[in-house]
């Protein structure tokens, strides 16, 4: 499950105090983390800022990028990005110990195309990334939140369903996936009823290749545990 989708419900200027998906709990970091992360944060992560990100210029080239909102500790994510070469990920994590990790193996895979904003993802997605600039958007194991009073906090809202729609490309995709099976209703509802987006498939859709089965939910599904995808494109 990610560590932490790193995103607050209400607008930075809606006047109201912001109901967040997580909860920030700093836990120790290895030696490798913290040392990654002293030495390689100014070189692989990009400071928040309230304006538009220049992507091209930040990966020095054109090409298809992807969006991916709670990276956990980021070993789907550098795999991801070093599986597909031709594409350019943008990895968004509020927790130090996953960020020191993933920057970690940036560094040993020399991977090129893999940037991180350790930020809040929903002042990230609104100021930092242009409206139709990225061709898809990985939201995998965000927290459930699986108490009744509490799934207010649940990342995968209309509101920010809306605002992920608008910075997809023409046949952009939102990929989601959870392995709470009340969760995967709510997020089939959420992204159902938003007009910019439609669904691949009649309901929940087959493990895209792109995502690769973590450790955890292969042990979840040795144990009888569900895990459920969503892939809808920008209509």
């Amino acid at each position: 499950m990610a560590g932490g989708s790193g995103t607050a419900m209400d607008s930075p200027h809606s006047g109201r105090r912001p109901v967040r998906s997580y909860v920030l709990r700093q836990g120790r970091m290895s030696t490798g983390q913290k040392r990654a992360y002293d030495n390689l944060l100014a070189r692989y992560a990009v400071p928040y800022s309230a304006r538009p990100l220049d992507l091209a210029r930040l990966f020095g080239r054109e090409a298809p990028r992807i969006l991916e909102i709670g990276f956990g500790m980021g070993e789907t994510t550098a795999w991801i990005a070093a599986s597909h070469p031709q594409n350019d990920y943008l990895a968004v994590e509020v927790y130090s110990p996953g960020v020191g990790s993933l920057l970690k193996q940036i560094a040993e895979q020399r991977l090129a195309n893999l940037r991180i904003i350790q930020h809040d993802a929903t002042e990230v997605v609104e100021h930092m990334i242009p409206a139709g600039a990225l061709s898809g958007i990985h939201v995998f194991f965000p927290d459930p939140w699986p108490k009744r009073r509490h799934h207010k906090r649940r990342l995968i809202q209309p509101a920010f369903v809306r605002l992920l729609a608008t910075r997809l490309t023409a046949a952009g995709y939102l990929h989601l996936a959870t392995d709470w099976h009340e969760y995967a209703q709510q997020m089939l509802e959420v992204l159902s009823a938003e007009p910019l987006l439609k669904n691949t498939c009649p309901e929940f859709a087959p493990r895209p290749e792109h995502r690769p089965p973590t450790k955890f939910e292969q042990r979840g599904l040795r144990l009888g545990h569900g895990v459920w995808d969503l892939v809808f494109l920008r209509a």
